[in-house]
């Protein structure tokens, strides 16, 4: 912008100077001309016609004078401070003539019309400044004895006086170069003195102000900057003083209440440890005593059968003879007692599987070879119970690294409560698919009569079963789910009233724990 307006500024101030010289210049040609005429004026009216030469001889080779002519009306050149141009005849499209005959016309010039100047260029190539006054005819030439003139005639000549703009020229050069020399010295001081002041007012505060933040930037809350202005960035400094003194306030009382902080999130955290701590060993309580009562109350209806029928038997063998009717029964009741006996036995031994945490030695079973295991063993239950049984196996299947046995005692679990789910006869069916390299699915279909949905939230429940007193413990569907659990799988239910029921398995084919881990 400075650049500009200086640049603006000279040349508006070297064209007006230029102006003013070419005024300056067409004055003294003016005057000049005027000079030359009124010293003519009187040879001329006298007709004398060496005092106009020698006038104009003299005038015309004085410096700072390029030549001074009149021309008649047919343009030929009468006087002339240079003699080879007398009596050439110029023509009307020459510089001298162009002012009156322009455009071709000719264009009458009245003594009001005054002097006329043009400015141009001569054959050498200087400037020059033309003056061309009328020699207009008046009463004493029209009435003059010498050489009167007809008084209908209004111009009598041209005077025709060129003076050189050469010096001028270089003046104005002159002029015009100190402008600009000027304008560059005023654009080079008051651009030094511009970039001073900014570098003083603007950059190093603005510098201070950069490093400022990137010291807190940097954590360092306590840096102030000095304050040397009062101007708008020393109101910014101040500002950004004020701010890092209140953040490190702020930032004192967040390390205090930090610190008091995990002083009391330490004391509450062992006040809960303490209290899960005995809330833990209630649950352990209640567990126990849940366990305990069920486990009496599971055992204390078989054994009293047992007692019961114990001691029936034994009055009956202290009599003497027994009828064959009555060796039957005792047969029953030994039958009987050894069923309640044998029931004992699987609580006792549901239990310990159902508190067992761990799985046993994990070897690679083929997932078929189980499957067709389980077949075996149910075969003739699946036959007292009108059941037909069929198993479906994609292939291939990968080997699965297991406990075989717990895998086994998973799947006829889960067989037997599907034969008891179709009392009155129906189909069971094992689908054996591996979805992806890296599991298997067992799914495990009845045809009976379903889960209600009241009861499916409760299926895996420790002690929950719907079956009638005696006939089941509520720990066969828990047992199953703590296997499939251990193993690293997952088992879901779907089932549907009076359509049946299915169980699936899904199981990786290495579980993500080791041993030790899963223990």
């Amino acid at each position: 912008m400075m650049l500009t307006g200086v640049a603006v500024l000279t040349f508006i101030l070297v064209n007006r100077q230029a102006a003013r010289y070419t005024d300056y210049s067409t004055a003294a040609a003016l005057q000049m001309s005027d000079v030359i005429k009124r010293s003519i004026e009187y040879s001329m009216l006298l007709n004398r016609r060496e005092d106009i030469y020698n006038t104009i001889k003299t005038i015309g080779t004085e410096p700072g004078i390029d030549g001074v002519r009149i021309y008649n009306k047919q343009g030929e050149i009468s006087f002339s401070a240079q003699d080879q141009e007398l009596g050439r005849t110029i023509a009307r499209s020459s510089e001298t003539c162009v002012v009156c005959h322009r455009d071709g016309a000719h264009h009458a010039v009245t003594p009001e019309a005054g002097t006329l100047t043009r400015i141009y260029t001569s054959a050498a190539g200087e400037r020059l400044i033309g003056v061309t006054t009328p020699i207009m005819n008046d009463a004493r030439c029209s009435s003059a004895e010498c050489h009167a003139h007809d008084s209908s005639q209004t111009v009598l000549g041209i005077l025709n006086v060129s003076l050189p703009l050469k010096e001028t020229d270089r003046n104005l050069a002159e002029f015009e170069a100190m402008q600009y020399e000027a304008g560059i010295a005023l654009i080079l001081i008051v651009t030094a003195f511009t970039g001073l002041f900014l570098w003083r007012m603007v950059n190093i505060p603005v510098k201070k102000l950069t490093e400022g933040t990137q010291a807190v930037i940097d954590g360092n809350l306590e840096y102030a900057i000095d304050v040397q202005t009062k101007d708008e960035i020393g109101t910014l400094t101040q500002s950004f003083n004020h701010m890092t003194r209140e953040l490190h306030r702020a930032q004192e009382e967040l390390k205090q209440f930090n610190a008091t902080l995990e002083r009391r999130v330490q004391e509450k955290t062992d006040e809960l440890r303490r209290t899960q701590t005995n809330i833990i060993q209630m649950e352990k309580m209640v567990s126990l005593g849940t366990l305990a009562a069920t486990v009496a109350h599971e055992l204390n209806n078989p054994l009293e059968g047992i007692l019961t029928y114990a001691k029936l038997i034994r009055r009956r063998i202290l009599k003497e003879s027994l009828p064959e009717e009555i060796k039957n029964e005792i047969a029953d009741e030994l039958k009987l007692i050894a069923d309640e006996t044998s029931r004992c036995g699987n609580i006792v031994k549901n239990l310990l599987l159902f508190s067992r945490r761990r799985v046993g030695e994990l070897r690679e079973h083929n997932i078929r070879d189980i499957v067709q295991q389980t077949a075996k063993l149910m075969d003739h239950h699946l036959m007292m119970h009108n059941v037909t049984f069929a198993a479906d196996f994609a292939d291939p299947l990968p080997l699965i690294l297991c406990d075989g046995q717990q895998i086994t005692q998973a799947l006829l679990a889960l067989e037997i409560n599907a034969t008891e789910a179709m009392p009155q006869g129906g189909e069971l069916r094992l689908a054996v698919a591996s979805p992806s390299p890296g599991e298997i699915t067992i799914a495990v279909r009845d045809s009976g009569c379903g889960i209600s949905p009241e009861v499916m939230p409760h299926i895996f429940e420790p002690f929950y079963t719907t079956k009638k007193e005696g006939k089941g413990t509520g720990l066969g569907l828990a047992v199953v789910y703590g296997i499939v659990e251990r193993h690293g799988g997952t088992i879901d239910v779907q089932s549907t009233a009076e359509e049946g029921t299915t169980f699936t398995i899904t199981l990786p084919v290495r579980p993500p724990l080791t041993m030790e881990e899963l223990s």
